[in-house]
Order: C-alpha cells, then sequence, then structure tokens
C-alpha cells in the first residue's frame, strides 16, 4: 500500500527546525493514532528525515514514506500505524 495516497489524519510543519525538534513533534502526532490513519511531516531537516524519525518508526511498529521536494527543499514525510 502506497501511504503517501491515503488522507491524513494531521499535518505537522517543522520547516527551519533541527533535531530534536521534528522527532519530539512526530512522537506527539503519533499518539493515540488508530490503525490506517496517516500523519504528514513537513521537515527540512536531512538528519531529521533519513535517522531520527525512521528509527522511531521502525522501533514503534510505524510504516513511513518519505517524498524529496527539490524544488522546494523540504521533504514530505508520511508516517502511518499498520
Amino acid at each position: 500500500m502506497d501511504i503517501k495516497t491515503i488522507e491524513p489524519v494531521k499535518e505537522i510543519d517543522v520547516l527551519g527546525r533541527v533535531c530534536p525538534y521534528p522527532l519530539v513533534m512526530t512522537k506527539k502526532a503519533t499518539k493515540g493514532l488508530i490503525s490506517g490513519n496517516v500523519i504528514k511531516i513537513l521537515c527540512d531537516s536531512e538528519p531529521s528525515v533519513t535517522k531520527e524519525i525512521p528509527a522511531f518508526c521502525e522501533k514503534n511498529g510505524l510504516q513511513m514514506e518519505s517524498v524529496r521536494l527539490e524544488d522546494k527543499g523540504y521533504w514530505e514525510v508520511f508516517v502511518m500505524k499498520p
């Protein structure tokens, strides 16, 4: 399943923020997610997108996909509770 096609229940904008802020906000947003729910995170912190958030998702059994928007200079990160 391509989680990028599912309508997010919440969108978080952490543009301009550095670690640990994007991870902290992701943790808060995923609390209470029910199966099938997706959150979308707008993030321009490469370490958050490539290391911090993926490690958190793996540890907590969440699915994650990210898309780099080269023209805008940030990622759209999609996190889903299976």
